[in-house]
């Protein structure tokens, strides 16, 4: 179960911080959203084999979310989170279609055995849908973070293909320097990334001054748009 793809969804950007690296670091693939509206956008470009969805977020709460993706017909199996732990409020999280339910806090090794479990009884008999982008005459494999040309590998450094993964997870959404400084180690000089950004568009770009695909997002940062 250790490739399966998981998507994070708090409002708290802390806790959403640590729960990806705490999953990555478990052997999970690990998108994030800040709120229902922009775990809907990931939804639409990528497909997830479990959400990890807190509760309590302004807006559209997870509860609402959960039930309208039962409503769409959406299987995804979801685990709520939620500093709610009495019982009416987890009868109410399954009743609106959720598969388990953890109250805050809670320990990181019973996250983990739960999704586990989760996953261990989700219908496998279907194959996955692709976890591939399109980049033009370039393909982007999600789950060998991989770049290639048709049958033919492209070469990427480990910096390269660690910012691109994180664009892709975010794919449609701008990514800030700062974030992405943090995530693959360049925290200390942030504008290393646009150095990188730069060598990643004469890979993938048809015209590098004018990319299509690795857009600058003016006042933020980047952002991965596929086909």
């Amino acid at each position: 179960m250790d490739d399966a793809h998981i998507l994070v969804v708090d409002d708290d950007r802390r806790l959403r911080e640590l729960l990806r690296k705490y999953l990555t670091d478990a052997g999970y693939l690990v998108a994030t959203a800040a709120d229902a509206a922009e775990a809907r956008s990931r939804m639409a470009g990528l497909s997830f084999d479990l959400i990890v969805l807190d509760v309590m977020m302004p807006g559209e709460d997870g509860t609402q979310l959960t039930r309208s993706l039962r409503a769409d017909g959406n299987p995804v199996p979801i685990l709520l989170l939620t500093a709610r732990g009495e019982v009416d409020d987890r009868i109410t999280g399954l009743e609106a279609g959720a598969d388990d339910y953890l109250s805050k806090p809670f320990e990181p090794r019973e996250l983990l055995l739960r999704l586990g479990s989760i996953l261990r009884r989700a219908p496998r008999d279907d194959p996955k849908p692709s976890r591939e982008l399109g980049l033009g005459s370039f393909i982007w494999d999600m789950a060998r973070s991989e770049l290639r040309q048709g049958d033919q590998p492209i070469h990427l450094t480990q910096a390269e293909r660690d910012l691109l993964a994180i664009l892709a997870d975010a794919a449609g959404q701008g990514v800030s320097r700062d974030d992405l400084a943090s995530r693959t180690g360049n925290s200390a000089n942030p504008r290393t990334i646009d150095v990188q950004v730069t060598r990643l568009r004469k890979k993938i770009e048809d015209d590098p001054k004018l990319p299509r695909y690795l857009q600058t997002v003016r006042g933020t940062g980047y952002m991965l748009r596929p086909d």
